[in-house]
């Protein structure tokens, strides 16, 4: 196995375990704010923000509402 498909998958593993910690943290609260998911993970709003859009292009989550007075919901 090559250096690179070496990196590849150990980022995917990373990414799952944080998109599934979002997924539950969003279950558990669904008004809970990209600020908070950032400090309660330890990951910058950027990393969130990237990994919410993977969830939203997967169908796992939407968001319904306003962006400021919206709620998450999770589809799985």
């Amino acid at each position: 196995m090559t250096v690179e498909k070496t990196v590849e998958k150990t980022v995917e593993k990373i990414v799952e375990k944080t998109s599934g910690k979002i997924l539950e943290l969003i279950a558990s609260n669904n008004i809970i704010t990209i600020p908070e998911l950032s400090s309660i993970l330890g990951i910058s709003e950027s990393s969130v923000e990237r990994n919410i859009q993977k969830l939203q292009s997967e169908k796992k989550l939407i968001r319904q509402g306003a962006a400021k007075g919206g709620q998450w919901v999770v589809l799985i």
